[in-house]
């Protein structure tokens, strides 16, 4: 008789990471002939699992198991002689897939972190984990019942995930934690769930199935997950994850989330999701010196960005998501979507500032104007697309070594071909804290002044105080060498196709 865990059961194939048995606390569970009322069988003497708690951030519990079924009986036989050939065939097949599975999952269950907590969310009661041996019990009562499939979010979200989604206005959301609780699919879960949050898929009548195929993969068809290269250290689908959660956060703010309407609001979400797709992991400059095809075809201007726009679009119409609508309004949709994302080259970063910096001067981003509306969707995405160096530091940090591997690798492609290094891909004169202040200092701060001018709240002052301790703790850094100024690595006058991130 199989055991009905409550919990997700996945294999131990690899060690508990440091980064887990290293939180709060841990605690460590073995097999024991007790627990099974008999000797413990010999392919389960060696079961192991974990249980830690997670940091107070993220509040939540973490618990991985061995993924095998447990036949529990008075005395356990290993294996039965009578068992079918069908069965052997299905046992070793499961087996087969346990061995395939490489990402371990995390059964992600919020902790009531204060007695005193208050609001709905206080008052849900915390569903409580059933022991080994209730488990054990209850497993005798459900002798030939359908066996009980893991708990997922509408077939699709993992419960760890869905539990982490509940913060996703926060600005302290660890993007790489959510990546690794949906299996390396964060852009995927997290714009389906702002698209359901928002009401965006019943607003535009869109069909479930062909936004899940275009977000993430239609039969042999790439869609939008896949166009991202993940060989790419920086510039990948993790990214778009990152752009789009920040998007959101700014999507709430005050002013916008009163004025925006929900056209906008989907404008600003497929921008954010489809803003770098299919990006090859080097600047317009590389492409330009290489006369590679991209630019002949749109003419070395604003390379990157068109090619993205024109992926975007063409995924919407494969996907046939918005196929429904009048062809006129699907035309207009599909420019202004071009408008968002052609706005986050980093090349017109000056001119985009510049007319920002005036109406804001003037006073006049009134936001019941369309046009204003669509300005400002274009500085949101712009800053949430350049928002690394005012994430906390030890996102930020792990942002930057990303973004400096990626242009180092453009330079060492450069110097095998005998071109000219790029500036800021020379790993042998550039490090990784010369490139995040000269950043900071004149392309990100810049910009963020301005749009906490426009957007004077609680989050604009969190996104300036993380951008001023981090270029402190990078000034500061120990292990880099800033006796250099960072004038040599200047961005004052930026190259034609930028190399911000």
């Amino acid at each position: 008789m199989e055991v009905c865990y409550q919990l997700p059961v996945l294999p131990l194939d690899r060690t508990v990471p440091q980064h887990v048995l290293g939180r709060r606390g841990a605690i460590c569970l073995s097999s024991s002939p007790v627990l099974f009322g008999g000797p413990a069988p010999r392919q389960l003497s060696k079961r192991r699992g974990a249980i830690s708690y997670d940091s107070s951030d993220q509040t939540a519990l973490y618990i991985r198991m061995l993924d095998v079924r447990l036949r529990a009986q008075t005395s356990y036989t290993p294996e039965r002689q009578e068992r079918s050939e069908r069965d052997e065939r299905k046992e070793r097949h499961e087996r087969t897939q346990r061995r395939q599975h490489t990402h371990f999952c995390t059964d992600f269950r919020p902790l009531q972190s204060r007695i005193d907590s208050v609001g709905p969310e206080a008052q849900q009661p915390v569903r409580s984990v059933l022991s080994f041996q209730r488990n054990l019990h209850s497993s005798h009562y459900s002798r030939n019942h359908t066996q009980v499939t893991h708990h997922t979010l509408d077939q699709e979200y993992i419960g760890q995930a869905k539990c982490m989604l509940r913060k996703v206005g926060s600005w302290n959301f660890d993007i790489f934690l959510f990546d690794r609780l949906s299996n390396g699919k964060s852009l995927v879960d997290l714009t389906l769930h702002l698209f359901s949050d928002y009401g965006l898929i019943k607003l535009f009548r869109l069909d479930p199935l062909k936004l899940r195929q275009f977000l993430g993969k239609s039969a042999h068809v790439v869609m939008v997950h896949e166009a991202y290269r993940s060989q790419n250290t920086y510039h990948n689908s993790l990214h778009a994850a990152d752009v789009t959660q920040a998007m959101y956060c700014y999507l709430q703010e005050p002013q916008l989330s009163e004025s925006l309407t929900s056209c906008d609001i989907l404008l600003g979400l497929l921008a954010a999701a489809t803003h770098d797709l299919d990006h090859p992991g080097v600047n317009q400059t590389f492409l330009i010196k290489t006369n590679h095809y991209l630019a002949s075809l749109y003419q070395n201007t604003s390379v990157l960005e068109n090619h993205h726009w024109k992926c975007a679009v063409s995924l919407l119409r494969e996907s046939g998501l918005l196929s429904h609508f009048p062809s006129e309004d699907r035309k207009n949709l599909e420019e202004r979507l071009g408008s968002l994302i052609l706005a986050t080259d980093i090349s017109r970063q000056n001119e985009y500032l510049g007319q920002f910096r005036a109406h804001l001067d003037r006073a006049d981003l009134h936001l019941n104007n369309s046009q204003n509306r669509h300005f400002i969707l274009q500085m949101a995405l712009k800053c949430a697309d350049i928002c690394n160096p005012c994430r906390p530091w030890h996102l930020s940090k792990l942002w930057s070594h990303k973004v400096t591997e990626e242009f180092f690798s453009q330079g060492d492609i450069e110097r095998r071909q005998n071109l000219d290094v790029s500036i800021l891909c020379d790993r042998n004169s550039n490090t990784v804290a010369k490139i995040q202040i000269g950043f900071i200092s004149f392309v990100v701060e810049p910009l963020f002044v301005e749009w906490a001018r426009f957007s004077n709240t609680h989050l604009s002052r969190i996104m300036l105080g993380h951008m001023t301790s981090n270029k402190y703790n990078w000034t500061h850094s120990p292990q880099e060498d800033l006796s250099k100024s960072t004038q040599s690595t200047s961005f004052t006058t930026l190259p034609q196709g930028g190399l911000g991130p």
